[in-house]
C-alpha cells in the first residue's frame, strides 16, 4: 500500500493496530507505537527512504541521510548494540552542534528517554530510514569486540572436559557473541551462516543474496565454545564430536523470531556448523513481484484455474522454488478450498492452510503424508519435494484422482522434469494425463537502485567480453552494471529476483512423453511453440535494468 501524501500516511497510521493515540502530561494528543511504524512500512509499497520522508514530514522532523550519519562521529559506546539494532536508532555527534539521535520510528519515546539519560540533555532528533540505520550500525558496530571476551580468551578447553565446555558455552561472553552473530545475519538478510574451524582460527561466512560473504569473527572466544553454544540451542549432544548431527531451534534476533536449522559436521580441525535461517515474520510475495514475464504469468494463472493435475517447479537447491510455491498457494488460498502441505521444513506459515513437516525419525515422510492427505478430502496438495519413486507414484495418483498437486523437483531445465519422472518409474501414460506445467527457475541478484549505472554496448565490449553476445545482447543495447555504495555493502547488488521458463503441456509435448523422448527433443518443441527460456527471460531483465549479464550467465546455461 503506497501513501502518495502525508494526509494518507496519517490516515493509515491511525488505522494501524500497532499505533495508539493518547494524551501526554500537557494534555496534548500523542502517538505511541510498539513496532507500529515498522509494520506499517513493511505492509506499504514505499521504499525505505520514501517511507522515512513521509514520517519526517508527518512528525515535523528533519531527515538524516546515510551520508550524514556515516560522516559523523558515532556515540554508540554507552548504548547496548542490541538496543540500537532492535530500536533502530543511531546516536551521533555532527561536526557542529549538539549530539543527535537518528531514529526510524519517531513515536519511540523509550529510545528518546534513554538518549536523554546518556547525554544528560534532550538530543536533537532526526528521522532516518530503517535500512540506512541498519547499514550504519552494521558499519559502526561490526568491528566492536564483545565486552568481557578477554576473560575467556585464555580459558583452556580440553576434549574430555565436557562440563567445562558446557559452562563456557553458557557463559555471558559466548552467549552474547552467538546472539550478536544471529542479529548480524538478520540485519544483513542472510539465508545461511557457515561456521568453519581452521588450524588457528574460526571463519564465519554468511550467504547473502545467494553468495557467501565473510563477517567479523568473535575475538578471543574458542571455536569449540561457539559450536557448543549452537549445539545447546539446537538440542544436540554436546559430547558427540565424531558424528554429524542435525537439529533445530527458535531464536529471537533483531526484534523478530527466527527458526534455525542446524547441521553439524566433524572436520579436520574441529566441528563445522551450517545454520539455515527461516524468519517467521517474513511475508509472502505477490505473484507480480516474483519476476514472471506477462506471458508466463498468464500461463501460470491459467494452469492454476484447472481443477486437478500436477504443476512442478524445478531448479537446484536455493533457487527459490519454495517461495514460488508458497506464493502460488496464497493465490489458491480461499475459504472454498481445502489446502494441505507436507514440507521439510515449513518455511512460510500461511493462515488458512494446513501445513505439516516431515519427521523421518518416526516414519512421517512425503509419501506417507501424501497417502494420509487423500483421505482428508483436500482440493490442493503441496508436496515439498519429489525425492524418490514412492513419492512420485503417490503424487501422480493423487493428481489423477481429482486433486491439484504442486511439487518441486531437482532438474536443470523445465523439459528435463519429464525424463526425470520417467526414470523414477512413473508410467508415461499417467504422466501424460496428469502433468499440466513445469516451471524452471533460478535466482539472480538485483542491481542496487542507488548505485547502478547504464551505458550502450560497443563493438569493443562484445569483443572484450563474450558474455554479452552469449545472452543475446548486441551493439547499441543499453546495459546496466553494478557500482557499489554503503546501502549494498559495496557489492552493487541488493535483493534477488527470479528468472523463469514455463513449459506448458501441449499435444506435441504429450506425444513426446508417450514416446519417452529425451529432454532436448521436448525442449526444442516447447521453444518452437513459444516457450521463453530462462536465458531469454534473463535478457529481458538485463535490458530493463533489474540485473546484469554476468548475473544471468552465473546461474543459467546458454542452449
Amino acid at each position: 500500500m503506497a501513501f502518495p501524501n502525508v494526509r494518507e500516511f496519517a490516515a493509515r497510521l491511525a488505522l494501524d493496530p500497532g499505533v495508539t493515540t493518547a494524551v501526554d502530561a500537557r494534555g496534548n494528543p500523542a502517538i505511541m507505537s510498539e513496532g507500529g511504524l515498522r509494520r506499517l512500512w513493511e505492509t506499504s509499497e514505499l521504499s525505505a527512504n520514501e517511507f522515512a520522508d513521509e514520517a519526517a514530514s508527518f512528525f515535523g522532523l528533519a531527515r538524516a541521510s546515510l551520508q550524514e550519519m556515516m560522516a559523523a562521529q558515532p556515540l554508540v559506546q554507552q548504548f547496548s548494540r542490541r538496543f540500537l539494532r532492535e530500536m533502530a536508532v543511531f546516536p551521533y555527534q555532527p561536526s557542529e552542534g549538539a549530539p543527535m539521535l537518528a531514529l526510524a520510528d519517531p513515536t519511540d519515546r523509550a529510545s528518546v528517554q534513554a538518549a536523554c539519560i546518556v547525554f544528560g540533555a534532550d538530543p536533537a532528533l532526526k528521522v532516518a530510514s530503517f535500512e540506512d540505520i541498519a547499514t550504519v550500525l552494521d558499519q559502526r558496530l561490526g568491528d566492536e569486540e564483545p565486552a568481557g571476551v578477554g576473560a575467556v580468551a585464555n580459558a583452556a578447553v580440553h576434549d574430555d572436559d565436557i562440563d567445562n565446555l558446557r559452562d563456557l558455552a553458557s557463559g555471558a561472553p559466548v552467549v552474547r557473541a552467538v546472539n550478536d552473530m544471529f542479529e548480524t545475519a538478520v540485519e544483513l538478510r542472510a539465508s545461511d551462516i557457515h561456521i568453519e574451524p581452521g588450524r588457528n582460527a574460526l571463519a564465519i561466512r554468511m550467504r547473502i543474496d545467494g553468495l557467501l560473504r565473510s563477517v567479523a569473527t568473535p575475538a578471543g572466544i574458542p571455536p569449540a565454545a561457539v559450536i557448543s553454544r549452537i549445539k545447546i540451542l539446537a538440542g544436540l549432544n554436546i559430547a558427540e564430536r565424531r558424528l554429524p548431527q542435525d537439529g533445530g531451534a527458535r531464536v529471537r534476533a533483531a526484534r523478530s523470531e527466527v527458526d534455525i536449522r542446524v547441521a553439524i559436521m566433524p572436520t579436520q580441525h574441529g566441528e563445522s556448523a551450517v545454520i539455515r535461517l527461516l524468519p517467521r515474520d517474513r511475508s509472502l510475495l505477490s505473484i507480480d513481484k516474483l519476476g514472471f514475464l506477462p506471458d508466463d504469468q498468464s500461463k501460470l494463472r491459467r494452469m492454476l484455474a484447472l481443477p486437478h493435475g500436477m504443476i512442478i517447479v524445478t531448479g537446484p537447491t536455493g533457487s527459490g522454488k519454495t517461495t514460488t510455491l508458497a506464493t502460488v498457494l496464497s493465490l489458491l488460498n480461499e475459504p472454498t478450498r481445502k489446502i494441505l502441505t507436507i514440507e521439510d521444513p515449513v518455511e512460510y506459515e500461511i493462515p488458512g492452510v494446513s501445513q505439516s513437516q516431515t519427521k523421518s525419525a518416526i516414519g512421517l515422510t512425503f509419501a506417507t503424508a501424501l497417502r494420509s492427505f487423500v483421505r482428508q478430502d483436500p482440493d490442493v496438495i503441496m508436496v515439498g519435494e519429489i525425492r524418490d519413486a514412492e513419492t512420485a507414484h503417490v503424487a501422480i495418483h493423487a493428481a489423477l484422482t481429482g486433486h491439484l498437486v504442486l511439487t518441486t523437483l531437482h532438474t536443470e531445465t523445465a523439459a528435463a522434469a519429464v525424463p526425470r519422472l520417467l526414470d523414477l518409474g512413473v508410467e508415461a501414460f499417467l504422466l501424460r494425463s496428469t502433468l499440466r506445467a513445469v516451471i524452471a527457475q533460478r535466482l539472480v541478484r538485483q542491481l542496487c537502485d542507488r548505485c547502478k549505472s547504464s551505458r550502450p554496448l560497443t563493438h569493443g565490449d562484445l569483443e572484450a567480453d563474450p558474455r554479452y553476445a552469449a545472452v543475446g545482447l548486441s551493439v547499441g543495447d543499453v546495459i546496466f552494471e553494478p557500482g557499489g555504495c554503503e546501502r549494498c555493502g559495496q557489492v552493487g547488488y541488493r535483493g534477488r529476483i527470479g528468472v523463469f521458463e514455463v513449459l506448458e503441456m501441449s499435444e506435441e509435448v504429450r506425444a513426446l512423453i508417450e514416446e519417452q523422448s529425451d529432454w532436448e527433443s521436448i525442449d526444442k518443441v516447447a521453444i518452437r511453440n513459444g516457450m521463453t527460456t530462462m536465458i531469454e527471460d534473463g535478457l529481458a531483465k538485463c535490458l530493463s535494468g533489474m540485473t546484469s549479464a554476468a548475473e544471468i550467465l552465473r546461474v543459467t546455461t546458454v542452449r
